[in-house]
């Protein structure tokens, strides 16, 4: 199979980078995607803008390289367009949950025909063509609760859920998007498999079973849910639960606890730190004390001692001080907005979420974060008395080191697109 990969030039805001190069699931969105389609596709083509479309005849895949997909979605995709023999392109009902829940939201890559939104990804059986015709997968979505709080936080049964699919595709418009690839359609959806395995799979389940019998520890705590690589230190006073994915060189010290979780190469984790349903980059040191919940960290950064931050996004070589806090619950019950695909502030769809920093960023000591705020690639912000509290989004021209005599040495790496005019008021 031929595939044809289209390029989106936007850049998503707070990191000022293409979605292809953000890091979902702990590799860059280009090399997840290419390793999802190598058992199709036996050569590619990666166009420029301008570049005019292939239109040799030969049966491709095309989609734009801003869309997260997972192999069971890919795999159902191409089985149904080789059963039709005609040329088909991804779409969504709107009745479907886990589009309408957490795809659909922020999003500006889908078009709408009728009461379908279609997708950039299309199917070719004999090169490309004019007549496409629309092709739904369910997404089978299940809804998975993860707190059980007071009703005035959520709706009357007290829980907040995710609809979490069997079979995950959206695209990466909003620095939303990578949370909710990396959570909800990725650790989410991994437990979810999991668990559907043990309940459906006889011989699996005995295997999980002999496993953690024979190595003397709970189900969830065996090898078969917990893969750990090579040249790894573990105290054995920490405690791990599955599924997780540990890399290589990772040392995780005594009194941690970690829950549903990837985590990179050469970590550092260290005593007390507490680790749940996160995705944590390569290189990345949290010293004592940290707790994530929900959150991805990219490589190469830092979270120092009692920090805590839910359901944020961080991106590479980014420092954030000690004792910060990321907040994630509007007080007064108004619905939280966020940066949309278009730059601008719109409803996220989500009760409860936490903030963005992007890349090369220095965070100092003590700062504290309002819900959905987002903080430019290269900014640095110390705690002062004239601003501890983030509570607007922080461009790189707030960035505290312009005042700095020795600021020039902070160099900026990640450079905006051209911005309009907004009404959006920075500090």
């Amino acid at each position: 199979m031929y595939k044809i990969i289209l390029p989106a030039p936007k850049l998503i805001p707070p990191f000022n980078e293409r979605a292809r190069d953000l890091h979902i699931l702990n590799s860059p969105l280009w090399l997840h995607q290419r390793d999802v389609l190598a058992p199709y596709a036996t050569r590619e083509k990666e166009l420029v803008l301008g570049e005019p479309f292939p239109t040799e005849r030969a049966e491709m895949i095309v989609y734009r390289d801003n869309l997260f997909f997972d192999e069971e979605y890919i795999r159902t995709f191409i089985s149904m367009a080789r059963r039709r023999k005609r040329a088909v392109r991804a779409a969504f009902s709107s009745e479907d949950p886990a589009f309408r829940e957490h795809a659909l939201p922020l999003s500006t890559s889908y078009t709408i025909a009728g009461n379908l939104y279609l997708a950039d990804l299309w199917y070719y059986p004999n090169g490309p063509v004019a007549d496409v015709e629309p092709l739904v997968v369910n997404l089978n979505a299940q809804e998975m609760g993860y707190y059980h709080i007071p009703t005035y936080m959520a709706d009357q049964s007290g829980d907040l859920t995710f609809q979490v699919p069997s079979r995950a595709i959206l695209a990466i418009d909003s620095w939303v998007h990578v949370f909710i690839a990396d959570v909800v359609f990725g650790l989410f959806s991994r437990a979810s498999h999991a668990e559907r395995r043990i309940t459906d799979e006889l011989s699996y389940k005995f295997k999980v079973l002999f496993k953690s019998l024979y190595e003397g520890c709970q189900v969830l705590q065996c090898s078969e849910l917990v893969k750990v690589g090579k040249n790894c230190i573990i105290d054995p006073h920490a405690f791990i639960h599955g599924p997780t994915t540990i890399g290589d060189n990772v040392v995780i010290e005594a009194g941690v606890v970690i829950e549903n979780c990837i985590i990179g190469d050469n970590v550092t984790v260290s005593q007390g730190s507490q680790l749940m349903l996160s995705v944590i980059g390569n290189s990345v040191f949290l010293p004592f004390r940290s707790a994530l919940f929900m959150t991805t960290i990219m490589d190469n950064s830092m979270v120092a001692q009692n920090t805590c931050l839910q359901m944020c996004v961080v991106g590479r070589n980014t420092f954030i001080g000690a004792g910060s806090t990321f907040t994630d619950y509007n007080l007064i019950p108004a619905p939280i907005r966020a940066l949309d695909g278009a730059g601008n502030l719109n409803m996220s769809n989500r009760p409860v979420l936490g903030g963005a920093v992007g890349h090369n960023c220095r965070i100092g000591s003590g700062m504290i974060m309002y819900p959905a705020r987002t903080i430019e690639s290269d900014v640095v912000l110390a705690a002062s008395k004239d601003h501890r509290i983030i509570d607007r989004d922080v461009r790189y021209e707030d960035s505290d080191h312009h005042k700095f005599k020795a600021g020039r040495l902070h160099r900026r790496l990640y450079p905006p697109p051209k911005r309009e005019d907004s009404d959006v008021e920075s500090w």
